[in-house]
């Protein structure tokens, strides 16, 4: 009955105030997006370091408004690496998202020659490599996280 009448009131309300009480009250994330670039004979995958801190990680970051997580990926990697795809030739990962506290990632997979040419700004990104699956440096704890999901990395 209480349920009934808390409803109803609530859709009395301008809409306004409806998506107002709804941001308020409802948990929000941050949406971005991960690239996991591997070689074709899936032996090496790409990954960065990045400043603070010593371990490695995937290309990644976070959507701009109206971007769509494809692009947003594609984008990353661009931005990190120097490497530019076509959205449309990343693969969503499956498992395709991970929870974290505060933000969602959106996975997707592609293959390219470990030979790719990569290209550093020595600021958001200090190192790019590719590395042997079966001897990864030390990952960040998101990275070694994530990718567990895919049987790489010393937690799978």
């Amino acid at each position: 009955m209480l349920r009934r009448a808390a409803y109803r009131t609530f859709y009395r309300l301008p809409g306004h105030w409806r998506r107002r009480l709804v941001r308020y009250f409802k948990p929000r994330f941050t949406v971005g997006s991960v690239v996991v670039v591997r070689d074709p004979d899936r032996e090496r995958i790409l990954l960065l370091r990045q400043p603070p801190g010593p371990g490695w990680g995937l290309p990644a970051g976070l959507m701009d408004r109206g971007e769509r997580p494809p692009e947003c990926a594609a984008r990353e990697l661009h931005e990190e690496t120097g490497i530019r795809v076509d959205p449309a030739d990343l693969r969503p990962a499956t498992p395709n998202a991970q929870v974290n506290k505060g933000w969602v990632d959106v996975i997707f997979e592609i293959e390219l020659p470990a030979d790719t040419p990569l290209t550093v700004d020595g600021a958001e990104v200090l190192e790019a490599a590719f590395h042997r699956v079966d001897a990864l440096p030390p990952l960040t704890p998101p990275t070694a996280k994530l990718l567990s999901q895919y049987g790489i990395g010393p937690l799978a």
